[in-house]
């Protein structure tokens, strides 16, 4: 989102409306002899100070750390939970190419959460021969059967033609379906080992590209709650909900054509997220 440039009121001075008038000195005369320059040695103290003082400002930033904590150091206020924390994301990938090997521990947790939510919220969940790959590698074993009819239910005949996919899940020709999620930020609202509760922020867009797509590619906001399960040496996905926002207020952003959007679908890849 861009913000607007701000502008003082024509002609006047700190937004007051008034003009500024510079005054003469006291005791001089405003039509006598201008002012007397300073002397060039003043001026060469002037620019020595200068440089003595940006130097030390140099070796100060750049001095090693002494070990010793500052006041700043200890009155900081602690990270917030969305702030990255410089783990590395995982190495491996499932066959359906979803990242997996997470760490049994918060973090990971939220990364598998995030990774999660962008397949989960895809092109491919509305895919019936792609679905059920997905849900045996996302959610924990004992509820794949039961979240695959669930599914199954959600995204029938009605629903794809609805948003105008044919019965295995694809767009008509000349045409690109969107259903790409971006995670914002992830909060970790109950850890126990071996179970979380996560919440993932989201924004994404989704729609039919086209010119004559009664479905265009919008935009939208929402959070996912995923209940996770360490189980089998990773971390699954119990069950699953979804509400509206936060969303913020809509940008100025010049809305783009039906082929700039397939192109960039096309063209630009997707992200492994980890904390």
């Amino acid at each position: 989102m861009s913000l607007g440039d701000e502008h003082e009121a024509s002609g006047g001075y700190g937004g007051t409306g008034q003009t500024r008038t510079r005054l003469p000195d006291t005791g001089a005369d405003p039509y006598g002899t201008p002012r007397r320059p300073r002397s060039s040695s003043r001026s060469l103290v002037t620019v020595v100070g200068v440089v003595v003082l940006l130097i030390a400002a140099i070796a100060f930033a750049n001095r090693g750390d002494d070990g010793s904590p500052s006041d700043d150091a200890a009155t900081k206020p602690e990270s917030a939970a969305t702030a990255p924390s410089g783990q590395r994301p995982v190495q491996s990938k499932s066959a359906a190419g979803i990242p997996s090997g997470f760490a049994q521990d918060q973090e990971g947790a939220e990364s598998a959460a995030a990774n999660y939510a962008v397949v989960l919220v895809s092109a491919d969940i509305l895919k019936p021969a792609r679905r059920p790959e997905i849900v045996r590698q996302v959610f924990d074993a004992g509820r794949v059967s039961e979240l695959e009819r669930n599914l199954d239910q959600v995204y029938d005949k009605a629903f794809l033609d609805k948003v105008g996919l044919d019965a295995n899940g694809n767009a008509p020709k000349g045409s690109t379906y969107v259903s790409r999620t971006m995670p914002v930020g992830t909060k970790v609202t109950d850890y126990g080992g071996s179970t979380a509760t996560v919440e993932v922020w989201c924004t994404g867009v989704y729609g039919m590209t086209g010119e004559s797509s009664q479905n265009p590619v919008t935009s939208d906001w929402f959070t996912m709650t995923l209940q996770l399960r360490w189980t089998d040496g990773d971390w699954k996905v119990d069950s699953f909900s979804q509400k509206e926002g936060p969303a913020p207020v809509n940008g100025d952003n010049k809305v783009s054509t039906s082929d700039d959007i397939s192109k960039a679908v096309e063209e630009f890849g997707g992200f492994t997220y980890a904390r």
